[in-house]
């Protein structure tokens, strides 16, 4: 996403939020579109079955250096998403990405600014981004 894209979804989302401007009905908005995004993942694996969830304990064997964690750590999932599953993820994952933006409207901090931010931490702590 550009810094204008980021700057215009802002200003969109600013403009057509009219019910929830307190900042506690954006915190449980917030709140409420996450387990959304949760739920659906959740009912790709539960109701249609186009994911899979095989999680166990992977051992990481005592020699392994930083670099070689990502060989040992996987994200648990098998499958891909069907069409279906991943329009709803995607639906509920915008519902999200509105109310942080229009949180982050509220607090007076620009999107794009927390963005930049993060990917300068990531791209500064490299592996050690261990958040």
């Amino acid at each position: 996403m550009t810094s204008i894209q980021c700057e215009n979804f802002q200003q969109t989302v600013s403009s057509y939020l009219l019910r929830h401007q307190s900042i506690l009905d954006l915190l449980s908005k917030m709140m409420v579109t996450t387990g959304c995004v949760n739920r659906a993942i959740t009912k790709s694996v539960t109701s249609c079955g186009c994911l899979k969830i095989h999680a166990k304990k992977r051992p990481l064997p005592p020699d392994a250096d930083l670099k070689d964690c990502k060989d040992f750590f996987s994200s648990h999932l098998e499958g891909q998403l069907c069409e279906n599953c991943r329009d709803i993820i995607i639906n509920e994952m915008g519902k999200n990405l509105f109310y942080f933006a229009a949180l982050c409207s509220t607090l007076d901090i620009n999107l794009q600014e927390v963005l930049d931010q993060e990917n300068d931490k990531v791209t500064t702590l490299g592996h050690f981004n261990m958040t």
